[in-house]
């Protein structure tokens, strides 16, 4: 592979993996709190960019303003997963959370299909984000290639900010080691876990909406598979660790890229990578890179 062929497939890897650990860090958070995979955020994410999709193609609106509806919306929704899929089910065995988590993101999808239609739909691509960047002779970049990770890591820095400086972030530390302690302690346990839906869903959706830049169609399937990948990252990286999540994220990113890079004849494969990284992390370390053993109650 040459100088710049590499530096084109670095940025790649590098735009797709951030993009992997903003979805991961969604589900990241609310298993750090709730002990809860939260199988709607791929769905989440879909939503972020179908409302960024109608906010600018549909009701004309401008780019900037559709992508801060398309994150509003989408955070309400997550709020309203919570209220009325999880919040219930609180005091239940995790299982009930688990099938309840399922059965809300086959809703989302079916009602996507319903609302939406299945069929794929272009979205728009401003210019200024797509114009490509002459970096050298042989290589060109387009700045959505630098802005998707410089974004991604400035929002985990907010998150972590959040998390390690604030009162909320001291209370969903809390709630993630001992959740009735908390609640004794005069925290709103139901309103931090709602913030943590919220910001978890506003990442999602900002993800969704780059993704769609980056791949420029929507369709209702559409966070399936860039959810499970997340997923996958979040285990790799230590589920429940923020700075995990993006390292996970980071790493799937590159191995998908590198490997059909190096390897071109296994581009049909880069799916399975994901996969078997997955089978080898839960193999060598079950906690992940950054993850602690932590006691499971069912």
């Amino acid at each position: 592979m040459s100088l710049n062929m590499f530096i084109q497939n670095f940025f790649n890897a590098l735009g797709l993996g951030a993009l992997y650990g903003l979805i991961a860090v969604g589900y990241t958070m609310v298993y750090g709190i709730l002990r809860l995979i939260n199988f709607a955020h791929g769905d989440i994410f879909m939503l972020g960019a179908y409302f960024v999709f109608f906010a600018t193609i549909q009701f004309k609106l401008p780019w900037g303003v559709g992508v801060v509806i398309a994150i509003i919306g989408a955070t309400v929704v997550g709020l309203l997963v919570d209220r009325i899929a999880y919040r219930p089910l609180r005091a239940a065995p995790r299982i009930s959370a688990l099938i309840s988590a399922i059965g809300v993101s086959f809703f989302l999808e079916n009602l996507a299909v319903v609302v939406f239609t299945g069929m794929p739909r272009a979205v728009i691509q401003p210019d200024w984000l797509v114009s490509p960047i002459k970096m050298s002779e042989e290589v060109s970049l387009i700045p959505l290639a630098l802005i998707v990770p410089f974004v991604s890591f400035a929002l985990i820095g907010a998150l972590l900010w959040i998390v390690y400086k604030t009162k909320p972030g001291l209370a969903m530390r809390s709630i993630s080691h001992d959740i009735e302690t908390t609640r004794l302690m005069g925290v709103s346990v139901d309103r931090i876990i709602a913030l943590t839906f919220a910001l978890g869903s506003a990442l999602a959706a900002l993800a969704g909406i780059m993704w769609a830049l980056r791949y420029p169609r929507v369709e209702p399937f559409m966070g399936i598979f860039p959810g499970f990948k997340a997923f996958i990252a979040a285990v790799f990286g230590g589920i429940g660790s923020i700075p995990g999540a993006m390292i996970g994220g980071l790493t799937l990113g590159f191995v998908e890229i590198m490997s059909i890079a190096f390897f071109p004849n296994m581009s049909g494969y880069k799916d399975a990578f994901a996969f078997i990284l997955l089978i080898v992390i839960l193999l060598v370390k079950p906690t992940g890179l950054m993850g602690e053993r932590m006691e499971e109650k069912i």
